[in-house]
């Protein structure tokens, strides 16, 4: 009778056993995914947007005179953390590693005036525009290059996984890669090479520094929007929203103006 009773008491306590360790199953399980948060969005860490932007292409993102990252992409990611009720938190990052980074999950975004491509929209999900910009092709003065046209054999300097790097490739099969376009545009200033294509607004600037380039063509126009992970919808509607909010109270056009000196956020077609 007592080993009856043992048995009986050892197949209870046993049972109870496992009754616990599913329960902290449960618990485990559920702790993994908070990261989602309050508001059901994914998130590298709670209660941050975290976001990369290049440093490296101004005025859209620099390194100021104190180390901290200034600039139009750097001002609109801080723009959507505070629409989000989140805290920015941003990073400077090269932008020919940026897609891969925020396909790994990372980071939750890329606010680094991105065009929308159909390659791009293959890796990552995009935003609504943000601005809208387009390439231009520049040369040094008094070059023989009147179009781009002229640019087969041409040496032409570009920033490395831009889509400026595949217009050149339309035109000349020799192309330099740089980290940054303003490290393209200085080499230009400098003499190595013939010539560069980049965002209007950064080649403007370059010149206000004293770069020893100039404007021959406008190649087009483009739209500029924020990387998301394809698999983050949430974040992706959450952005969406907050950046129409943000053209809706004035807020995208003026930083705009602060930044750029003019409004890029509206969209030329629709004018």
């Amino acid at each position: 009778m007592m080993k009856r009773k043992w048995s009986f008491l050892t197949a209870l306590m046993l049972m109870f056993l496992l009754v616990l360790t599913a329960c902290g199953g449960n618990e485990e399980s559920n702790g993994s995914s908070s990261s989602e948060g309050d508001d059901g969005l994914e998130l590298t860490e709670d209660g941050k947007f975290s976001y990369v932007v290049s440093g490296e292409f101004p005025p859209f993102s620099t390194v100021d005179a104190n180390g901290d990252l200034d600039g139009f992409d750097v001002a609109v990611g801080k723009a959507i953390a505070e629409k989000l009720d989140l805290e920015p938190a941003v990073e400077k990052f090269k932008f020919s590693g940026m897609v891969s980074a925020i396909q790994s999950g990372r980071y939750d975004a890329a606010v680094a005036s991105h065009t929308i491509t159909d390659e791009r929209k293959e890796a990552v999900n995009f935003s609504e525009p943000y601005y809208y910009s387009g390439p231009v092709l520049y040369v040094q003065p008094g070059s023989d290059i009147q179009s781009v046209e002229d640019l087969e054999g041409k040496d032409v300097a570009v920033s490395k996984g831009s889509t400026y790097e595949k217009t050149a490739q339309e035109y000349t099969d020799k192309i330099s890669n740089y980290d940054s376009d303003q490290t393209a545009l200085r080499a230009l200033s400098e003499g190595k090479h013939d010539a560069v294509i980049t965002d209007d607004i950064t080649g403007k600037q370059a010149m206000e520094e004293g770069f020893e380039i100039e404007k021959v063509e406008q190649l087009g126009t483009s739209e500029q929007a924020v990387a998301i992970k394809k698999e983050n919808s949430n974040l992706l509607d959450a952005v969406n929203k907050a950046l129409e909010e943000l053209k809706e109270d004035g807020t995208l056009t003026k930083l705009s103006e602060e930044y750029i000196g003019v409004d890029i956020t509206q969209n030329p077609e629709s004018e």
